[in-house]
């Protein structure tokens, strides 16, 4: 496991998909308004290729209130790609910041990546945003999230979400039993994670570098 930025853990290799498995379930929400949820993104880097999958499907308390969301962007000139699990409007604010850390660092993604989440943990503002972000370039893949977290994974599979765990365990087994490309590894796994977890479709979008 590698990790980067102001807080360092150690463990296995499973610890990048349990800890994101953690911070997204543990999120804090409020009790005036329905729980959103719902949402798989999964990254996977094979071959010089890194890809990004997001599912589309939004659910608030009992019924599914979108199924076309669009949980991924590219960003700093279609460099770096992200995707989101969490709320829509955080995540567009957190997006936003990025960019402008990138900005800032001259596409350093793992500066900027740092930077951001030494922001996230400490601004009175940003704390309260809630949201894991997947971050993306051709060298690097890193998870970040509002504890102050830059975590690295040691394979260059990594997930967040409702559905994460599922679509990591199939990515992980599609590529040590497969020929699979990167690109058809991810859609693969997240079909699989699809047909278990109920908060994830099929409507994904995909980005590559």
């Amino acid at each position: 496991m590698s990790l980067t930025g102001p807080r360092t853990r150690t463990g296995r290799g499973g610890l990048v998909a349990d800890e994101a498995w953690r911070y997204n379930i543990q999120m804090p929400m409020s009790q005036e308004r329905p729980q959103m949820r719902g949402t798989t993104v999964l990254c996977v880097r094979k071959d010089n290729k890194v890809v990004l999958v997001a599912d589309g499907q939004v659910t608030m308390g009992d019924h599914v209130m979108k199924h076309t969301a669009r949980k991924t962007r590219r960003l700093f000139n279609d460099k770096v790609i992200a995707g989101f699990a969490g709320s829509t409007a955080d995540a567009i604010s957190l997006f936003e910041r990025f960019e402008g850390k990138l900005q800032e660092f001259s596409g350093n993604l793992q500066k900027s990546a740092v930077e951001l989440a030494k922001d996230w943990r400490k601004d009175r503002a940003l704390r309260h945003l809630e949201a894991l972000l997947i971050v993306a370039d051709g060298k690097a893949t890193f998870i970040l999230s509002g504890n102050g977290d830059v975590i690295e994974p040691d394979d260059g599979l990594v997930a967040i979400g409702s559905g994460g765990m599922y679509a990591l365990a199939a990515a992980r087994a599609l590529l040590k039993h497969s020929k699979l490309t990167a690109k058809d590894l991810a859609l693969e796994a997240m079909s699989i994670a699809s047909e278990i977890c109920i908060f994830t479709n099929e409507n994904f979008t995909v980005e590559e570098l």
